[in-house]
């Protein structure tokens, strides 16, 4: 039995040596990696699609934008409440002060200011840190998107916005946590109008 072992293993051994010969060391053997035009098959790049709202003011329209670049939300419904609630608190108007002043941010001596009217003292002067920091202009709309999408209040709840399938009333609730409004007033109703002009693009 030993020796038929053996002699299956020397035979084993003078295929491989064999087959070794046949290339030099330190080479593989030739691979035949022409393409077959004829069972090959196309990968197709898929454009990314985002929502847009073409007859939505240029300020709307760069709010939108920034959402969707900035984040991970692609939820209509998401997208709408979030412009809805903006449009209740400052009609997207960057340097207004509450009750209609329209001022720098450092001439806003009480209330809300801004996009979302940010009104304690913690979150307005998180405005002005913010972009000292990052050399952005706190009046403005570009500087005013930036934190209020950086802003930790907003992280917080970013998660409940970027799931989907929910209804705008639903994600008023993330958004009431956001904003912790006083009164609702029509920021549901501009979220289903928001929601009517949004379309899809590639």
């Amino acid at each position: 039995m030993f020796s038929r072992i053996l002699a299956i293993g020397a035979c084993a051994l003078l295929v491989t040596q064999s087959a070794c010969a046949s290339s030099p060391l330190g080479t593989s053997p030739s691979v035949d990696v022409t393409i077959s035009e004829e069972n090959s098959v196309l990968i197709e790049k898929i454009a990314s699609k985002l929502w847009k709202c073409p007859n939505c003011t240029p300020e709307e329209q760069y709010v939108l934008a920034a959402l969707q670049e900035y984040t991970r939300i692609t939820d209509r419904n998401a997208l709408a409440t979030i412009l809805g609630n903006i449009k209740q608190e400052s009609k997207f108007i960057s340097n207004i002060c509450e009750g209609g002043a329209r001022v720098s941010y450092t001439e806003c001596k009480s209330g809300g200011f801004g996009l979302i009217q940010w009104t304690s003292i913690g979150r307005y002067k998180g405005l002005g840190n913010f972009c000292a920091k990052y050399q952005c202009d706190p009046s403005s709309l570009e500087g005013q998107t930036r934190w209020m999408i950086n802003e930790p209040i907003f992280q917080k709840v970013l998660p409940e916005f970027e799931g989907s399938g929910q209804t705008v009333s639903q994600y008023m609730v993330p958004a009431y946590y956001w904003l912790g409004w006083g009164i609702k007033g029509n920021r549901e109703l501009y979220a289903y109008d928001y929601t009517k002009k949004m379309i899809l693009v590639a």
